[in-house]
C-alpha cells in the first residue's frame, strides 16, 4: 500500500481517527448547592428565600459547552423565607401544593455560548405539573478543581427571572391602597457545585 510498511501504517491511521469529546457525568452537590427566590412585597420591599434540596445531573464536555445537557430537581418541601407561618403557606395550595406536587424540575433543552465563561440554558420548567420554557443567564462551569477527598468539582453561578402566575401560582391579596401584596415575577438566582460522576444517570 503506496509502499508503507503496515507497522508504520497504523500510527498514520490514528492520527486521522476523529478526536472523541471529552464529555463527564456531573452530579450536583446538594450540600453546596441552592436556589435563591426574591419577590416584592407590597411593593415596598423584597422577600428573599431559598430552596436547599437541589439534585440532578449534567453531562458537559468543557471544549463543547453548546452539547451540555443537565437535568435537575428541587425539593419544593425545603423552601425557606426565614419566617415559620410563611413558608407553612408557601408550602400549601396557596403556592407550591407540597403534598401534590413535592419537586420543581428543570430539563435543558439548548445550550449557547453568551461570551467567556457564559452560557444561555434555555429549557422547560416544571411547577405544580405546569411546564413552560426558561432560558437562564450561567456564569461558568468553573476550572475543575479537587477537593479534600480527591473529588473532581466545577461550580457555576445562573439566574433567570419567571412570572408566577404561568406557573398556576395567583394567590394574592389586595392592600387598601389598590396595591397587591406580593408581585407576579420572582427573579430566581442558582449557585450550584457538581462533583465528576461517571455512573449517574439523568433524572
Amino acid at each position: 500500500m503506496l509502499g508503507i510498511p503496515s507497522v508504520r501504517l497504523l500510527p498514520l491511521l490514528l492520527l486521522c481517527l476523529p478526536v472523541q469529546a471529552q464529555e463527564s457525568t456531573w452530579k450536583i452537590d446538594p450540600n453546596h448547592s441552592a436556589a435563591h427566590f426574591s419577590v416584592r412585597h407590597m411593593m415596598i420591599s423584597t422577600v428573599r428565600g431559598e430552596f436547599g434540596g437541589v439534585n440532578g445531573v449534567m453531562r458537559y464536555d468543557p471544549k463543547n459547552p453548546a452539547a451540555a445537557h443537565v437535568e435537575a430537581t428541587i425539593d419544593c418541601s425545603t423552601v425557606n423565607s426565614g419566617v415559620a407561618a410563611r413558608d407553612t403557606q408557601m408550602k400549601g395550595p396557596d403556592f407550591f401544593d407540597v403534598k401534590k406536587y413535592p419537586t420543581m424540575k428543570f430539563v435543558s433543552t439548548r445550550v449557547a455560548p453568551a461570551g467567556p465563561g457564559k452560557l444561555k440554558v434555555s429549557g422547560s420548567l416544571t411547577i405544580n405539573a405546569i411546564t413552560r420554557p426558561v432560558t437562564l443567564d450561567v456564569d461558568g462551569p468553573s476550572q475543575v478543581v479537587k477537593d479534600a477527598r480527591g473529588r473532581e468539582k466545577i461550580g457555576l453561578e445562573a439566574a433567570t427571572r419567571i412570572n408566577r402566575k404561568e406557573w398556576g401560582i395567583v394567590w394574592n391579596e389586595t392592600l387598601d391602597s389598590g396595591g397587591l401584596a406580593v408581585a407576579d415575577e420572582v427573579s430566581i438566582s442558582l449557585d450550584i457545585e457538581f462533583i465528576r460522576d461517571g455512573g449517574a444517570q439523568p433524572l
